[in-house]
């Protein structure tokens, strides 16, 4: 089988592990081995590195930052994501390059460009044959992460004001812009249902997986098998 790489991205609240749960309930049942991961901490060194990200108390200077979120994704690629691609695996991860572009080129205003080179120069020139950008204001993800009673454990880029967050969805819909083949936008605010519908219609596409599931088969319109529900994920 030929090994394919999904990514997800999205700001915080967009619904990204409501949507990665569903597609991979889906790809295994359709016989696909799944890679489930994410960055930072998909590795042993990954999560001491996420830790030092995400949890840190003091303050990080965002050069820094940026170089830990690389050496976070030069581990992970060499270690689990490229070994699972060559044998035959889909890979669905939750944040890569494009977060970082995002959240440290655009969110911390180091520049786009030289955040991508430095990020492709720790994978090694790897690029995901489809990113998944569940696109959503970040005023109306913030609302459903207070809703969701977890805010006392927000992280630091959680935490950081509307203006932020504001720069990363522009910096999403740019890098979406410009790589129309790679990226999938979807309206996050859309109903659970509709937005793995259209997930998984985009799937469905990719080499060694366009003949998963048969016409007809239910699942190929739902992938969770769960109806039409309407509700919305509050997941990151």
């Amino acid at each position: 089988m030929t090994g394919a790489f999904v990514t997800l991205e999205g700001g915080d609240g967009s619904g990204k592990t409501t949507q990665a749960d569903r597609l991979e309930r889906w790809l295994r049942e359709h016989g696909r081995t799944v890679v489930r991961t994410r960055e930072p901490g998909g590795t042993d060194l990954g999560l001491e590195l996420r830790q030092m990200l995400l949890h840190r108390r003091g303050h990080v200077d965002p050069r820094a930052e940026a170089l830990l979120y690389a050496a976070d994704r030069a581990q992970h690629v060499a270690t689990v994501v490229r070994p699972a691609l060559e044998r035959g695996d889909v890979v669905l991860q939750d944040r890569y390059l494009d977060s970082s572009v995002a959240y440290q080129g655009a969110g911390r205003v180091l520049g786009g460009d030289e955040v991508r080179e430095l990020s492709l120069w720790a994978a090694d020139g790897l690029l995901p044959d489809l990113t998944v950008l569940l696109d959503l204001d970040p005023t109306v993800g913030r609302g459903r992460r207070e809703g969701d009673g977890t805010r006392a454990a927000w992280d630091r880029l959680e935490a950081e004001a509307d203006e932020f967050h504001g720069r990363v969805r522009r910096a999403y819909l740019e890098l979406a812009d410009a790589e129309p083949e790679r990226f999938l936008v979807v309206d996050a605010s859309l109903g659970v249902d509709e937005v793995a519908e259209r997930v998984l219609a985009r799937v469905r596409q990719l080499p060694g997986i366009a003949d998963a599931a048969a016409p007809g088969d239910p699942t190929s319109t739902d992938p969770a098998g769960t109806g039409t529900g309407t509700g919305t994920g509050t997941e990151g």
